[in-house]
């Protein structure tokens, strides 16, 4: 549990990072939530318009030419549910016939649904437990798979599930009551998912008494609406958090337009989305949070809420469009031979939509983007699925003709670039360098201290791996050790990380790095890559660290490669310790053999290996799995993680140094 004195350090932390203008705002909305304490005070629902029905329909014959394989995946995850069985960042329930929607069930602690929501600190483990686990399943993803169930084969059995857990959730949750209305995140998408319930649920008789002829749902489909107007993220805190409370809201007021409100939070929450996704983004189309998986859900937020306005005849402007599309045309050109894109930054697997959760995620999107925005011809192939397919029906098309007319090998204001080629044997070769700023407002809540730091992939199996994310809130330790710079393929110098953070979601300060040169080869693919930093300038005396890497060409084949070359420089006048660490997939198995390090991995195509050669001023170790403290874990998604080896290589005291490794791949195993 949090001490006061931390906690009162934080907030004087986290403060100093505002602007007058937010404390202002954040002061204004505290004292609304101060009155909103009293029952009696706060704002009653209107009354709902006359006539009111669900007009926001899919087109007649939309399910018709259904993917095969979706609709194979969406009854079996149905299946699942309806046997009391759900996936929950990466760890089952067995509680879905009837849900406990207060409960952890990692600790077995069951948050407070009773008290005023502002009053609860969802920060406190020892109160909520793990809070995401609580709030991902109020999302309600699982009952837009059932709704999707029942629209597909017509089975009520699906719709009456959905029908008791709205209800059981109505009767847990009532407004502004307990831990899933402490965030505007949840609530917004919380609206998302009801609105695809409804729609889905279109053909069954009781869906209208389950929402427009219904008190208790009419009660709560306002109040999500009326907490969003009121109580909108800004300022530092004006992330994904806001725009997925502007899709939220724009969703809400276009599906369901049964009060007087309706129109006027349908056109501000349209502004207030358009306004969010043009400022978290750069203009090449990559989220400023500097966390990848954050850039696929701003960007499924964006289709989703573009999609809805499209169905009401209100479109989103054609600038939000080509944004969007720049976005999509990102993930393509990011994405390797797996339609795997990068994994640097936080995630935390937060999903716009969910209507197949045996989809991949990425493979969705791009498949969504060319059917609503088009893709062009250096797009990788796609196959269509339940959320392409639903929003295609849904939307119309916005085709964005000035597009790159071959894949992009960087992104130069987010920092990103890809170094691509072909080992002999034809497999691809991946390697995303990173020189980009460190994150996104004052706090640059969900970044990494990762400065300078590469993946690699073979045939798209991780070799140097990004670690991770794996918790927020609820193990700091653990929090602390995915996020900083010896977790990650970088150097660390002086025994610190190059940004020093304040708190979970709070970087005191950030390194700033700058690209020196990259080289592009004539087919447009990039060969080779320099950077540099200045994490470590507040050292005495100061440190930079700069980072060279190349494609080694293969001469024994003309076009082919046979690895990486890579060259740590670090400049400074004095002497500092150092810490230079790779990280490996999971899948990857490695020996130590003096300064060079064996490695193999099951490949798609059998079995691979590949050779390390290690700076030999470094006194090198191979750790996995190690707990005290953390070193050698690789996370695959948010709330597991496993151990993975990771090699260290130390040196106490050194002063100005060229540390040279070179990863060498073979067709066969080396002897």
């Amino acid at each position: 549990m949090a001490s006061s004195t931390s906690k009162l350090g934080w907030y004087a932390r986290r403060l100093v990072k505002m602007s007058a203008a937010e404390v202002a705002s954040r002061a204004e909305q505290q004292a609304l939530k101060a009155v909103w304490a009293l029952p009696s005070l706060r704002p009653k629902a209107s009354a709902p318009l006359p006539g009111r029905s669900f007009r926001a329909t899919l087109p007649a014959g939309a399910l018709n030419q259904f993917p095969e394989r979706a609709r194979r995946s969406v009854l079996a995850a149905a299946g699942e549910i309806m046997a009391g069985r759900l996936v929950v960042l990466g760890h089952v329930r067995h509680d879905m016939v009837s849900p406990d929607w207060a409960l952890d069930p990692l600790s077995g602690r069951r948050a407070p649904l009773a008290p005023y929501c502002f009053g609860i600190d969802h920060r406190e483990a020892g109160l909520t437990g793990n809070v995401k686990q609580v709030w991902e399943l109020s999302r309600l993803h699982h009952l837009t798979v059932l709704s999707l169930a029942y629209a597909l084969s017509g089975d009520e059995a699906f719709a009456e599930r959905v029908a008791v857990h709205l209800r059981s959730w109505w009767r847990a949750n009532p407004w502004l009551a307990g831990v899933n209305w402490t965030s505007g995140i949840e609530v917004g998408i919380r609206l998302i998912s009801l609105a695809w319930v409804r729609r889905l649920l279109d053909g069954w008789r009781g869906a209208p008494s389950l929402f427009e002829e219904d008190g208790e749902a009419l009660g709560q489909i306002w109040a999500h609406q009326r907490y969003l107007a009121a109580f909108p993220s800004k300022g530092s805190s004006a992330n994904n958090h806001a725009v997925a409370e502007a899709a939220g809201l724009l969703v809400g007021a276009l599906a369901f337009p049964w009060w007087p409100e309706s129109e006027r939070w349908a056109s501000d929450a349209a502004r207030w989305l358009e306004a969010e996704l043009a400022r978290n983004t750069f203009p090449s189309g990559v989220n400023r949070e500097m966390a990848f998986e954050y850039h696929g859900f701003v960007a499924e937020l964006a289709v989703v809420a573009g999609a809805e306005a499209d169905a009401a005849w209100q479109p989103l402007g054609d600038s939000t469009w080509e944004l969007i599309a720049r976005m999509c045309d990102v993930v393509a050109a990011t994405a390797d031979a797996t339609l795997q894109p990068p994994r640097y930054g936080d995630g935390d697997d937060g999903k716009a939509l969910v209507l197949d959760p045996g989809a991949d995620r990425w493979e969705a999107l791009l498949d969504t983007g060319r059917s609503l925005v088009g893709g062009p011809d250096w797009w990788p192939a796609t196959r269509p699925g339940a959320t392409s397919y639903l929003l295609g029906a849904l939307a119309a098309k916005h085709p964005v003709p000035e597009r790159p007319l071959r894949r992009p090998c960087q992104f130069p204001d987010a920092g990103i670039a890809i170094l691509r080629g072909n080992t002999a044997d034809g497999s691809e070769l991946w390697c995303r360098c990173d020189s980009g700023p460190h994150g996104f407002l004052s706090i640059a809540a969900h970044a990494h201290a990762d400065a300078l730091s590469l993946e690699v992939r073979h045939a798209g199996a991780e070799v140097l791996a990004d670690p991770g994310t794996y918790c927020y809130h609820d193990q700091p330790v653990w929090r602390a050790y995915f996020r900083s710079t010896l977790g990650h393929n970088t150097l660390e110098v002086g025994g610190r990380d190059q940004s020093v953070a304040g708190g979970p979601f709070l970087w005191e300060s950030h390194a700033s790095t700058k690209l020196l040169s990259l080289e592009v080869c004539d087919d447009g693919e990039a060969a080779a890559w320099a950077a540099e930093h200045d994490g470590y300038a507040s050292l005495e005396p100061p440190a930079t660290h700069r980072r060279t890497v190349r494609l080694v060409k293969d001469p024994g084949k003309e076009g082919a490669v046979t690895g990486l070359e890579l060259l740590d420089e670090l400049e400074t006048a004095g002497e500092h310790p150092l810490r230079l660490a790779f990280h490996f997939g999971p899948a990857v198995e490695a020996e130590l053999d003096g300064h060079k390090l064996r490695l193999r991995w099951e490949g798609l195509a059998g079995p691979q290996a590949a050779t390390l050669v290690l700076p030999k001023m470094l006194e090198w170790r191979l750790v996995k799995g190690e707990a005290r403290p953390p070193l050698g874990w690789y996370s695959p998604t948010f709330g597991l993680k496993q151990p993975a080896w990771a090699a260290v290589g130390e040196s106490l005291a050194g002063g100005p140094t060229m540390l040279r490794s070179e990863l060498r791949f073979n067709p066969q195993e080396e002897d």
